[in-house]
């Protein structure tokens, strides 16, 4: 059953299709899938993936149930989710660099963290932090109109400048002791190294027998533990001496306890929350910018009703004033999910959508495919932000559609991210347009999180707008 209403074919053949790999046509053997898997895991998807509802096999992770059927998906992430923990797999690539933070945590430490947390991103909270979320919009505006008319960009690498901005701004407002461009170039170098799927790890073999892409990673490591064990230090001996403290996340976090214990974070769990948050946060945020960067430049029609809308609303507009930028951020996220995949392991046996599921089973949940499905959305493969607006967005079922997961586990930064995607976008789409490079060929490539291989070199096109008492105008 489709979760849209039909469309008609010629405006379906008038969408524009972003690239993605081609589906196999059978599984892989398993030096192919090894492969692949390492070069990009999205390579590894079969066309049954997309056309059936739930794909139970047996291989080299042993038995593995995916899934793409919206009730057996919150059978898993929410009816039963005691039942489904994260698995070894993500634990073993995920955990050296980001530690027991909330993303990582399980059991009763990940409760208590996720109780404490969970005031830091209330909706009154998140609203606080659009304001300087506009700053850090303005900033990259005023950076882009430096660089000039008819100047090359890589707009990749801009989002990474400005997410990273929005951190300063909230999470660590009296600044960075380091160089943010620094910071911003380990957090790629880090994703870049722990991307790629290790066969150790795909065999389940002893932690104690060295990684290559974790020798990689150290560098990047170090760095963060550097800048966040300064950051945390400082902000702890400024609340010691009774000084004024910002109301930002890093004070917020410093401050936090569980409701239930009244116990605070300790310090491991403090630090490995700011690394979750300027990593991964980061990161995600990043890549959905980008990806809905490119998408709008390919869709001439996208970007004339986005460009509309930003222009009427104004530089200081809520997000209820654009709805139509939030759609165009949640169709980009649904095309290029900023976390393609996830996995639980069955911590007993369990029967869903009458398939059995043995103890210690993999499930997987990928959004890549998930968002894709044919039995799902109605034209999966074309750019249509429309699919979101509202009498439209009803119609999609709440667990045909994961950016940020869902059930308890559900990312608790999800409006903090969308918030800042929209803001961003906007700021972005009234300030200038962009052209690929000609001959420049985009491909995403899952590195744990989803991003643009060889980024986005993009000719920059500005609209000619300035800022005025009166709203925007023309020069």
């Amino acid at each position: 059953m489709l979760a849209e209403p039909p469309i008609d074919a010629a405006v379906r053949g008038t969408r524009f299709r972003p690239p993605a790999p081609e589906p196999l046509a059978r599984p892989p053997d398993i030096f192919t899938f090894l492969k692949g898997a390492r070069a990009n895991p999205l390579s590894t998807w079969t066309r049954a993936h997309f056309e059936e509802p739930i794909i139970v096999s047996e291989g080299v992770l042993g038995h593995v149930a995916v899934l793409s059927d919206p009730a057996a998906i919150r059978h898993v992430l929410v009816d039963h989710a005691e039942n489904y923990r994260k698995d070894d797999l993500q634990r073993r690539v995920l955990a050296p660099g980001l530690g027991e933070g909330l993303l990582t945590a399980e059991g009763d430490a990940w409760r208590r963290q996720r109780r404490a947390l969970a005031p830091l991103f209330t909706p009154k909270t998140v609203a606080t932090f659009q304001a300087p979320m506009r700053e850090a919009a303005e900033r990259l505006a005023r950076r882009l109109r430096r660089r000039g008319e008819g100047r090359e960009v890589n707009m990749a690498l801009e989002m990474t400048r400005v997410t990273l901005d929005v951190l300063e701004r909230t999470i660590f407002t009296h600044g960075l002791a380091r160089d943010p461009d620094a910071l911003s170039r380990a957090i790629t170098r880090y994703f870049e190294a722990i991307g790629p799927i290790d066969p150790l790890d795909v065999f389940g073999l002893p932690d104690w027998i060295p990684r290559l892409r974790r020798l990689r990673a150290r560098p990047a490591l170090r760095f963060f533990d550097e800048i966040v064990d300064e950051l945390i230090e400082a902000r702890k001996s400024l609340l010691a001496r009774g000084g004024e403290a910002p109301r930002d996340l890093l004070t917020l976090l410093l401050e936090a306890t569980d409701p239930q214990t009244g116990q605070g974070l300790s310090d491991l769990e403090v630090k490995a929350n700011v690394v979750t948050f300027i990593g991964a946060g980061h990161e995600t945020t990043a890549n959905a910018l980008s990806w809905a960067i490119y998408l709008v430049s390919q869709a001439p029609d996208v970007r004339e009703r986005l460009e509309s809308e930003v222009d009427a609303a104004g530089p200081e507009a809520p997000l209820s004033a654009l709805p139509y930028a939030r759609a165009v951020m949640e169709e980009a996220m649904r095309l290029y999910p900023p976390v393609p995949f996830m996995s639980r392991a069955a911590v007993a046996e369990d029967r869903v959508a009458g398939f059995r599921i043995p103890k210690g089973s993999l499930v997987m949940i990928a959004p890549w495919v998930l968002h894709r499905h044919r039995r799902l959305w109605e034209d999966p493969d074309g750019f249509d932000p429309a699919r979101f607006l509202p009498g439209r967005r009803e119609t999609i079922d709440r667990f045909a559609y994961l950016p940020f997961g869902a059930g308890p586990r559900v990312c608790i930064g999800a409006a903090f991210s969308l918030q800042e995607a929209v803001t961003v976008l906007a700021r972005v789409a009234a300030e200038a347009r962009f052209e690929l490079r000609p001959g420049h060929a985009v491909m995403p490539v899952h590195r744990v999180t989803l991003r643009p291989s060889g980024g986005l070199p993009m000719t920059l096109r500005l609209r000619g707008w300035v800022s005025s008492s009166c709203g925007r105008r023309r020069e």
